[in-house]
């Protein structure tokens, strides 16, 4: 994709465009993602490299679009996996970020979030457990998806398991348990529901694993689908939020300190400290505790209960009409 030359050029990315603003609200240009992208790169590279990345980006002029089929006039030094996609029956071709090269052609290509897939290319062991907690609607809800992830945290402590957390870059947080590579797709799913009911369970006026909007009613949805052909936002991925801010590690402890609002394209740079505070967090690779996987296999699939019950409620709604 052509775009209006800036005569600039880094490790042999021609960038265009530099001064265009991201998007309306973001109060940052692309100049400004690149640069971040850029400045971020050694810890951001190694939650991406491997892994089949979709991407959103967010065209001058229209709407944002998750992209996950390489485009026809990607270089063909981008590295790249092909997945077969049961979905729609056709075999998508990804890109993977694992240079920096690719990722400033990405940042050209104004590909604003970054969402690797769960299991690295060729490989069907998703590495982490995660549980993504979805806060209410209302500025002031963040403080509530700490606290349901501090349920989390205890839920896994009482299976002998341990995370790392952080900002989602929207309004809640996501916990990472990095396994040992030995459970399959359909265990480590299994495992996760059983983790977040058993943190519904310790505090049900706060946190629910309700798939169903309407039935949450106020309460942090403990998102436990986030396993097999899912995705998630990566660690210091920008979101196409106004402001731009990023998904972004912080210790357990300083939770109650931070907002989203803390981390942003222009702020987590300097935040970084020369270090890589997500692989400091990150515990080391941990078996799956059985007694998880077990519990979880008793507990419904979220999205096709979810989709029974529509179909219930729907019925329900002729017949008294």
């Amino acid at each position: 994709m052509a775009g209006k030359s800036t005569g600039e050029e880094r490790d042999g990315v021609a960038l265009t465009n530099l001064d265009q603003e991201l998007f309306e609200d973001a109060g940052a240009t692309k100049r400004d993602l690149i640069d971040y992208l850029d400045a971020v790169r050694d810890c951001m590279l190694p939650v991406l490299r491997d892994r089949p990345l979709s991407v959103i980006r967010l065209l001058r002029g229209q709407d944002r679009f998750m992209q996950k089929n390489l485009p026809k006039y990607t270089p063909d030094w981008v590295p790249r996996t092909k997945v077969w996609a049961e979905a729609s029956h056709r075999e998508v071709t990804y890109g993977l970020c694992n240079d920096r090269r690719t990722l400033l052609w990405f940042g050209n290509q104004r590909a604003i979030e970054y969402h690797p897939a769960l299991m690295l290319a060729g490989s069907t062991q998703p590495t982490h457990l995660i549980m993504d907690l979805d806060p209410p609607e209302g500025s002031s809800h963040f403080t509530l998806a700490v606290r349901a992830a501090r349920l989390v945290r205890e839920a896994l402590a009482g299976a002998g398991m341990s995370g790392a957390v952080k900002t989602s870059g929207s309004k809640g947080v996501h916990v990472f348990v990095p396994l040992d590579g030995q459970a399959d797709a359909e265990q480590v799913a299994a495992a996760t529901r059983a983790v977040a009911v058993r943190a519904e369970r310790l505090d049900p006026a706060l946190a629910t694993t309700a798939f169903i909007r309407d039935d949450r009613h106020g309460k942090v949805f403990l998102d436990a689908t986030r396993s097999g052909g899912a995705t998630v936002a990566a660690a210091f991925s920008p979101r196409a939020r106004p402001g731009v801010p990023v998904s972004f590690p912080v210790p357990w402890d300083d939770l109650d300190n931070v907002t989203p609002a803390d981390f942003t394209v222009h702020t987590a740079p300097s935040l970084l400290g020369g270090g890589d505070p997500w692989a400091s967090a990150m515990p080391d690779p941990q078996k799956l505790d059985q007694g998880l996987i077990d519990e979880g296999r008793t507990i419904p699939v979220a999205r096709v209960q979810a989709m029974h019950e529509g179909k219930r409620r729907a019925k329900a709604r002729r017949e008294a009409d």
